[in-house]
């Protein structure tokens, strides 16, 4: 009786484990792609995503405006008058899957 209850409990724990594994949560602003094995399988858009735990890997990205500050750099131009250059770089991702696989 007692080993069929540890079996339980294992079996319960076990279930409980892959179920935290295989649950993600994809944001508003977020598409995740998903891999299995290595290869590409699809996108899967904002809400819940069931994956495979251990077939599968989803990656998140974000679709925000990201700002980037440039260090800003002293110049001097062809007359000798010294400027300091600042700069700001403003990127958004258009397409989850191609920003994953091709950087």
């Amino acid at each position: 009786m007692t080993s069929l209850v540890i079996a339980l409990i294992v079996v319960a724990v076990l279930a409980l484990i892959s179920i935290a594994l295989s649950l993600h949560i994809i944001q508003q602003y977020e598409k995740a792609v998903v891999f299995r094995f290595g290869r590409v399988v699809g996108e899967k858009g904002p809400g819940l995503a069931v994956i495979i735990p251990v077939v599968n890997t989803l990656r998140k990205v974000s679709f925000r405006i990201v700002t980037m500050p440039i260090q800003s750099q002293g110049i001097i131009t062809r007359d000798n008058v010294s400027i300091d250059v600042s700069a700001v770089a403003y990127y958004k991702v258009v397409a989850a899957t191609k920003s994953v696989v091709s950087i």
